[in-house]
């Protein structure tokens, strides 16, 4: 068993050139270029014409022998990056490109990425790194979770949940699950490794890879030198200028504070829009910096004031009226004296002497708007009047600048994408900033509105630009002062399902502690306390596999001498187990779900395995936790060839290498086997050997997903001979019952010889079977037996173990089936999630049923199921033989005093 943990993990390969495979069943198999494909355990093979290799492949699922000169091997690091590529063009030029998925691979949680958000276009978009790993329990696909920044904020499809689990936090719709092609790093994160292309388009499918990527993306946090001090803002252009080299790039910037002396335009040609000259700049690329997230600190330029407020016996200066080109289009009404009061007012700290109602914008109706903040200090002049037929003015696709977003604590539930109003009568809109403005010691909300209004702007702020909307539509009001809209019901707020499961909610589902040691009850008396909906363990929130598993309990588990002055965590999980769970199951047939609830966060609070309260989990997980918890002695003692005996909770049946071909799979229309012939060769297969019978074993059924199952269908089998598995007892003949000396693999494989039978010989037989020039070259073993002579036949009794649970899956949900009595017929058919009362908030209503018909079918053999009609078969028969993953046998003899 430990060679088995040394194992190393098969390589990944992807193929290099398009291939084609001849298969016997399935036809041709065509390979394209790209794809991954995993070696399988013993897959190379050596020909005449070439070396070869079997391998799984990873898009379609075939398994598939491929000549090894048309695979290359993928690093074990990258691996999981490349698998959830969907085009293998981009998957080939991924592979080359190493150092770029090394530092993808190391890239720490919070860091900044850009998400690829139109080819086409080459349209980037800013996001922050959230999560990196597979979406699913055994997956080996990487994905990246990141959370939408900027003007992508609210364009995601998720919350940072996938499939109802939680693998991030964040705000509904800001959350997306992309493949490494579909992100790539921030330029100045990329400017550090000089062999790694400056430009994600390197990995853009092919139609784009023709066009000529942009050195600088629009909306790119940059900076720059001027006058000995350090520039920021944002590009709102960058390219070639006419009557100017071709070669010569230019970049745009709209400055986060004044400085600058460019208004948008070059030679009359509009470049972009730019609200103030003082807040424009152009310069030649080689002049702007890329701005990293590090550097995002507080501004080494001299950050702008508001201007002082007027008196109120003095009207407000009204700045100088801009210079208007004839040819230009007539520009928007510039904002009066009136209305820089108002916003002015609205904006400044309230007076501590004398309480004051909050301003708020004016109706749309009303010529007086409110809440526009004041332009820059007419020291220089306006930029010409934009374009109204350019409703974004050219910014809609600009990230908003990196400032700290807070939420205000008498509205906590206001946070960015926030229907709201304000005003009365109302203003509705949507919040699309939330943040500290200077001078102003109170959070502020920008809201994009529903309508124009003429006070409004397009998301800027004394030129500092906050978020990007429409022109006439951006409005700055301090938080308190903002509510909900009021057209729309308030939403429920998302409950914690673990904490809901101990409120009063559950009262009606409760059950009751019982002290007393309580047998289970057996045959018809079992039925009618068992039988019936709100029976058996209540479900909840991912609960199945905790829930089929102690409803197969393990009576010694309820009385294992616990020693709580050492761990009172075990004392009180064996309580919780005993009388809040077991005993009242086996009383009234039900328990309610805060019981088991109680037992998952015990042990949660022992493992840290915070996944134990609202995760999917599978049996043995649960098992060997609790067998920890519990301090129990390991139920398995097994030894493997000329090694020391090893310890464990559960036993994994291992498939044979070659199961169509295998003696242990029966030659009817379904691939049946049996738990003991499953068992048996397992053990022989693995050289392994019990050293002490078990008076309880847990055995896990081979299985490989819902579309590379080994067998249709698995047969458990009613009685588990193990006397020829244990070790250094009396075992006989196969032939004449003497005392068995001899064991051979390869007779247990023979087909004239009774194949998928354990064969072990007395010397007189050894020699005999194995003159046969057939078997010559088998290598029988010796048996290792007690001490002493013996001789002649061998009368000892077997060692015989019964079936009392199968615990089943279906599509990640667990059921089990538990035999009640002696009888063939007493099976109980639990499943802790039947039924549903409510919705999101409802509970899980458990059922046990009686199913009789699962007795016939157990006494079937192997060759009388494989003729079995498979759509014949019906719910729970199905289950039991189709979807069985763990069966528990046990020794009432030996469970009596072990």
């Amino acid at each position: 068993m430990s060679d088995n943990r040394r194992r190393r993990s098969p390589k990944m390969y992807m193929v290099a050139s398009d291939y084609k495979v001849q298969d016997h069943l399935e036809g041709t198999i065509r390979l394209q270029r790209g794809q991954l494909c995993l070696q399988q355990e013993g897959g190379a093979h050596r020909s005449g014409r070439g070396d070869y290799l079997w391998v799984k492949v990873i898009d379609n699922g075939c398994v598939v022998k491929v000549d090894r000169q048309v695979l290359n091997e993928v690093p074990a690091e990258f691996a999981g990056l490349l698998e959830p590529v969907p085009d293998l063009d981009i998957r080939v030029k991924l592979l080359s490109r190493t150092q770029f998925l090394q530092r993808m691979a190391a890239l720490a949680l919070g860091s900044e990425v850009r998400v690829i958000w139109s080819r086409s276009q080459s349209e980037l978009a800013e996001a922050e790194l959230r999560y990196r790993g597979p979406l699913t329990r055994g997956s080996s696909a990487i994905h990246f979770g990141v959370q939408l920044k900027g003007w992508a904020a609210g364009r995601g499809k998720c919350n940072g949940s996938y499939k109802g689990h939680q693998l991030f936090s964040c705000p509904d719709g800001c959350g997306l699950f992309l493949p490494v092609s579909e992100i790539t790093l921030p330029r100045s994160s990329r400017s550090s490794s000089s062999s790694e292309p400056q430009s994600p388009v390197s990995i853009l499918s092919r139609a784009a890879e023709s066009s000529v990527p942009q050195p600088l993306a629009v909306g790119q946090r940059v900076c720059f030198i001027q006058d000995e001090c350090v520039q920021r803002g944002s590009v709102q252009f960058c390219g070639a200028l006419s009557n100017r080299t071709p070669s010569t790039l230019y970049v745009g910037v709209l400055l986060d504070h004044p400085g600058g002396s460019w208004d948008g335009y070059y030679k009359n040609t509009k470049l972009c829009s730019i609200p103030s000259p003082d807040y424009g700049a152009l310069l030649p690329l080689s002049k702007v910096t890329a701005e990293s997230r590090s550097e995002r600190s507080p501004l080494a330029v001299t950050s702008p004031k508001l201007p002082p407020l007027p008196l109120p016996n003095k009207p407000a200066l009204q700045p100088p009226s801009p210079i208007k080109d004839p040819s230009q289009p007539s520009s928007r009404p510039l904002i009066q004296p009136a209305m820089l009061l108002t916003a002015r007012k609205a904006l400044q700290p309230p007076s501590s002497s004398a309480p004051r109602a909050a301003v708020k914008p004016p109706a749309l109706t009303t010529p007086k708007p409110a809440l526009q903040p004041p332009l820059v200090p007419p020291n220089k002049p306006q930029a010409p009047p934009t374009d109204q037929s350019r409703s974004s003015n050219g910014f809609h696709n600009l990230p908003s600048p990196p400032i700290a977003e807070q939420r205000a604590e008498p509205g906590a539930w206001l946070e960015v994408g926030s229907m709201v109003e304000v005003n009365d009568p109302p203003l509705f809109g949507v919040i699309r900033w939330i943040g500290q403005i200077h001078n102003i010691p109170e959070p502020v909300a920008g809201i994009e509105l529903d309508q124009e209004l003429s006070a409004a702007t397009d998301g800027s702020y004394l030129g500092e630009r906050h978020f990007h909307c429409p022109a006439n539509k951006g409005l700055f009001v301090r938080l308190r002062n903002v509510r909900r809209d009021s057209r729309f019901p308030e939403p429920e707020l998302p409950i914690n399902q673990v904490d809901r499961c101990n409120s009063i909610a559950f009262a009606n589902w409760s059950s009751k502690r019982v002290e007393e040691h309580t047998p289970p009850l057996s045959g018809p008396d079992a039925r009618v306390t068992y039988e019936g909906f709100k029976k058996g363990i209540q479900g909840h929130l991912n609960s199945c596999y905790l829930d089929a598993s102690l409803f197969s309990s393990f009576d010694w588990l309820l009385f294992w001498p616990v020693a709580a002055q050492n761990n009172p965590i075990s004392q009180s999980a064996q309580d919780l187990l005993r009388c809040e769970i077991v005993n009242p199951l086996r009383r009234y047939g039900y328990v309610c779900a805060s019981k088991t609830m109680a037992l998952r966060k015990l042990l949660k609070e022992e493992t840290a395995d915070s996944g134990f309260t609202n995760e999917e989990k599978d049996p043995e997980e649960l098992l060997n936790q609790l067998f920890l918890l519990l301090q129990v002695e390991p139920l398995l003692k097994i030894r493997s060839v000329s090694q020391k005996a090893q310890e464990c909770f559960i036993y994994q049946l291992f498939p044979p290498s070659s199961p169509l071909l295998s003696p242990l799979v029966s030659p009817g229309p379904l691939r049946v086997s049996s738990v003991q012939a499953l068992l048996e060769s397992s053990f022989m297969h693995s050289g392994l050997k019990l050293t002490e019978a078990p008076s309880c074993l847990p055995l896990l059924m081979p299985r490989f997903g819902k579309e590379f199952k080994m067998f249709d269908a698995i047969l458990p089998s009613l009685s588990l001979d193990i006397t020829d598995l244990l070790d250094e007892t009396l075992r006989q003949c196969s032939i004449c019952q003497s005392v068995a000396q001899w064991e051979c693999l390869q007779c247990y494989e023979d087909v004239d010889i009774t194949p998928g039978q354990l064969k072990q010989y007395c010397n007189t037989c050894n020699t005999q079977v194995h003159t046969h020039k057939k078997r010559q070259m088998h290598r029988p073993v010796e048996v290792r037996g007690p001490r002493g002579c013996w001789e002649g036949p061998v009368h000892g009794a077997r060692q015989l173990m019964d079936l009392f649970a199968v615990t089943c899956i279906e599509t990640s949900h667990y059921v089990s089936f538990v035999k009640h009595g002696p009888g063939a017929t007493d099976w109980l058919f639990f499943d802790s999630m039947a039924d549903r009362e409510g919705e999101e908030n409802g509970f899980n209503v458990p059922q046990v049923r009686s199913c009789p018909e699962v007795g016939g079918y157990l006494s079937l053999s192997v060759d009388e199921v494989s003729r079995l009609d498979a759509s014949s078969l019906r719910d729970p028969v199905r289950r039991l033989l189709c979807d069985s993953y763990m069966c528990l046998y046990h020794c009432p003899q030996l469970s009596l005093y072990k």
